[in-house]
C-alpha cells in the first residue's frame, strides 16, 4: 500500500497546518504575516531592493477598498487585508500559473481562506457584493504595481487590469521595505482592525 504524501505544514508558532483540512485553531496571524511578508508579488520581478511582497500589497488592497467602501464595517476591512491570507502557505502563483494549474488550486485556496476567515470572526465566504469591492480593489493595486514597479507601460496595465480613477489613488505609492518591517505592519494593522470588529 502506497504511504500518503505529508499534506501539511509546520509554521514557526508551532502549529502543523493540514493544506487538505486546514482548521481555525492551527491558524495564528503571525504566521500568516510572516509568509506573507516573504512572498514575492510578480514572482519577484520587480525594481527596488526588496520584493513587493503579498503583505504589503494586502495593506495596499485594505487602503483601496476602504476607499471604495467607506460606510464598510471593520469586518470588511479585515476580510480586505486578509484577502491573500492563503498564500503564506501555498504562494502567490501569477495568474497563467493558476490557469495552469487548474482548479485544484482554487480550491485549496478557498479551504484555506475559509479556515482562516473563521479563526478571525469573519463568515466563512465573504458576501459577493464585498467580494466584488475586494476584487476591484486588488485590481486598482495590480495597476499601481504593475505601473509603479513592474515594468508595465499605463496601456499595457490598463489592457489586463483597467485604468484605475485619478482620486483613488494620487496620494498612493507603492511601499518597498523590508520583511520584517511589513510583517509588524500587517500584524498592528490586523490588530487594529480586529478590536474595532469586537
Amino acid at each position: 500500500m502506497a504511504k500518503q504524501p505529508r499534506a501539511w505544514q509546520r509554521m514557526l508558532s508551532g502549529r502543523r497546518l493540514d493544506l487538505l483540512d486546514p482548521t481555525p485553531m492551527d491558524i495564528e496571524i503571525e504566521d500568516i504575516a510572516h509568509g506573507l511578508a516573504f512572498v514575492a508579488r510578480w514572482n519577484g520581478q520587480t525594481l527596488g531592493d526588496f520584493a513587493y511582497s503579498v503583505a504589503e500589497h494586502s495593506l495596499l488592497v485594505e487602503t483601496l477598498f476602504s476607499r471604495i467602501a467607506p460606510k464598510a464595517p471593520p469586518k470588511w476591512q479585515l476580510a480586505a487585508l486578509l484577502h491573500d491570507a492563503p498564500e503564506y502557505v501555498i504562494g502567490d502563483m501569477i495568474s497563467p500559473v493558476k490557469a495552469a494549474v487548474g482548479p485544484g488550486y482554487g480550491a485549496l485556496d478557498e479551504r484555506l481562506e475559509a479556515a482562516v476567515h473563521i479563526r478571525f470572526g469573519l463568515p466563512a465566504k465573504v458576501p459577493a457584493t464585498i467580494k466584488k469591492q475586494i476584487k476591484r480593489a486588488d485590481k486598482i493595486s495590480a495597476w499601481m504595481e504593475a505601473t509603479q514597479i513592474a515594468g508595465f507601460t499605463e496601456a499595457e496595465a490598463t489592457r489586463f487590469f483597467g485604468k484605475p480613477p485619478a482620486d483613488m489613488i494620487d496620494d498612493l505609492q507603492i511601499v518597498l521595505r523590508p520583511p520584517l518591517e511589513t510583517r509588524h505592519a500587517f500584524t498592528a494593522r490586523h490588530g487594529a482592525l480586529l478590536e474595532q470588529c469586537i
